[in-house]
């Protein structure tokens, strides 16, 4: 599946923006020339050569602050998708298998969760258990889990009902063999689509809650807070959001790229599309042989 990922457009140039991200997230802290915390005199200063994006309303360096902030950020949104993960994936996989009590009962409990409005709850619960980055990601995790429960479930069902898996259960396999063996391979696509998405998700939700001050205690720095703290001094800046709010979109906007790839390549039509790529790849190559012949 890497390779046709890679064999498409959309697929490379969503790779190099999440590597891009990826690296701000590892190296943004080290690579910050000033103390993001670090406060001075010059106030609401413009770009020079100091200070790259200008300070900001106590005179900390937004460069520094964008790139410190990176990997708080990041960090969140992989959170809330590797919780959604575990606990959407798991019960969606067993509820094909471990009977309708079961079925009925994760069915019922991914409905309630998803008519949870998960930002109000995610305030909530860190209202009851303090503020904090990891609460909260792990309650907005839970809640967006019924994604990967329903992905999963669909297609567990869609291959529980194949006659090779029916003859593997009939010869005695157990349900954990089979669904290594069978089940799984055939699952991984959509759940890769799954979290891909899930992460864009996440970075909305890690941003909105730092917009409002949720999650990460100020003045720690994270792109949705500088957008907040930036918008109240647009008058003087009316620049300065752009740089937080654009990382914010081209990480979304390359995480709804990679799921849109994976999903292309995914199954018959991703190796037809393969296929008729390396078709016109060949054509282009004979095409000057053959117009020589002539």
């Amino acid at each position: 599946m890497t390779r046709r990922v890679f064999a498409l457009g959309t697929g490379r140039l969503a790779v190099g923006i999440l590597v891009f991200i990826g690296l701000l997230a590892v190296l943004g802290p080290y690579l910050a020339p000033h103390d993001p915390l670090a406060s001075s005199t010059t106030t609401l200063a413009g770009s020079s050569w100091k200070h790259w994006l200008g300070t900001d309303y106590l005179g900390r360096d937004v460069s520094s602050r964008l790139l410190a902030g990176s990997r708080t950020s990041v960090l969140g949104s992989v959170e809330v998708a590797l919780v959604a993960l575990v606990v959407g994936v798991v019960p969606g996989l067993l509820s094909v298998y471990l009977g309708r009590v079961f079925e009925w009962t994760s069915l019922r409990l991914a409905d309630t969760l998803i008519a949870l409005p998960f930002l109000v709850f995610a305030v909530a619960v860190t209202a009851l258990l303090g503020n904090g980055i990891t609460q909260a990601m792990l309650v907005v995790g839970v809640l967006v889990s019924p994604l990967f429960f329903r992905v999963s479930r669909a297609a567990t069902l869609a291959v529980a009902r194949s006659q090779y898996v029916e003859a593997a259960l009939i010869s005695g396999a157990s349900i954990g063999w089979v669904v290594r063996r069978h089940v799984w391979v055939k699952v991984l696509p959509a759940i890769a689509v799954a979290l891909a998405q899930t992460i864009g998700v996440g970075f909305i939700v890690v941003s909105s809650l730092s917009f409002l001050g949720i999650g990460v205690q100020p003045p720690a720095p994270t792109w949705g807070g500088l957008l907040a703290s930036d918008l109240n001094y647009l008058h003087f800046q009316p620049y300065a959001p752009i740089a937080p709010a654009a990382l914010i979109m081209a990480t979304v906007w390359g995480c709804n790229l990679l799921a849109d790839a994976i999903r292309d390549v995914s199954g018959e039509n991703g190796r037809a599309l393969v296929n008729t790529r390396k078709a016109r790849a060949n054509g282009a190559r004979l095409l000057p042989v053959e117009s020589r012949t002539g």
